[in-house]
């Protein structure tokens, strides 16, 4: 089981992957949005914002989201490791139920494109 500093670090290196990307990536990862990851297995949130094609974690809370972040995540922190680590699919991921992903229609079309 991925610790809470695996998690961090993972979200850390999602970020910077977005940053450095470009093209229809770089455009997707320019949204300004709030933004919570809940790790199920160690119940724990990750709550910040999308901004500046980076994600920018402002808090670590224990338990669930307390609010509606406008991007929201949801999975177990080994999947996350893995799906940045290149080893999990995201689509595969999201359509099993291991991966959740809540987002408004517009944002979730723009999203695509990280995915």
């Amino acid at each position: 089981m991925a610790t809470i500093e695996e998690c961090r670090r993972a979200l850390g290196k999602l970020s910077d992957n977005m940053r450095g990307a470009g093209g229809d990536v770089h455009a997707a990862a320019a949204l300004d949005r709030s933004v919570s990851c809940h790790i199920t297995d160690l119940d724990v949130t990750f709550a910040g914002r999308l901004t500046g094609g980076r994600i920018e974690v402002d808090e670590t809370l224990t338990g669930p989201p307390p609010g509606r972040a406008e991007i929201r995540l949801a999975m177990a922190g080994d999947d996350l490791v893995s799906l940045v680590n290149g080893e999990l699919n995201f689509a595969t991921a999201w359509g099993s139920g291991r991966v959740r992903l809540e987002a408004s229609l517009l944002d979730l079309f723009r999203l695509r494109k990280l995915l």
